[in-house]
């Protein structure tokens, strides 16, 4: 799996990590997993066109003293269709400003 990690992150600053994801994020059933809808405005063509498939999210999953945002694009609702797939550029790039926003609006030094 493609994915965006950030590492040797304190426990204190994890805490606040998973705050921050409990508020604006969506809570999976898997403990420290979460899932960030991807705005209307860059879903590709095809997730556009499947809107019974939406919405469409990219995972958060928290380690001991990681942050990994995967680089995949999957439905709430179903897997068995062809709109998850991995980012577009314009994904890509939205997953890694969420990433960098939120440890900024935290204050996290890495």
């Amino acid at each position: 799996m493609r994915a965006y990690l950030i590492d040797e992150i304190t426990p204190s600053d994890m805490e606040k990590i998973n705050g921050f994801l409990e508020r604006h994020a969506i809570k999976s059933h898997l403990d420290q997993v979460f899932w960030v809808q991807i705005p209307d405005g860059i879903l590709s063509d095809t997730q556009i066109e499947h809107t019974a498939c939406q919405p469409h999210v990219f995972s958060v999953e928290l380690g001991p003293d990681w942050v990994k945002l995967e680089f995949f694009i999957r439905s709430l609702k179903t897997m068995a269709c062809n709109c998850p797939g991995y980012c577009t550029a314009k994904q890509m790039d939205y997953v890694i400003r969420f990433s960098h926003s939120m440890i900024q609006q935290l204050g996290i030094r890495t």
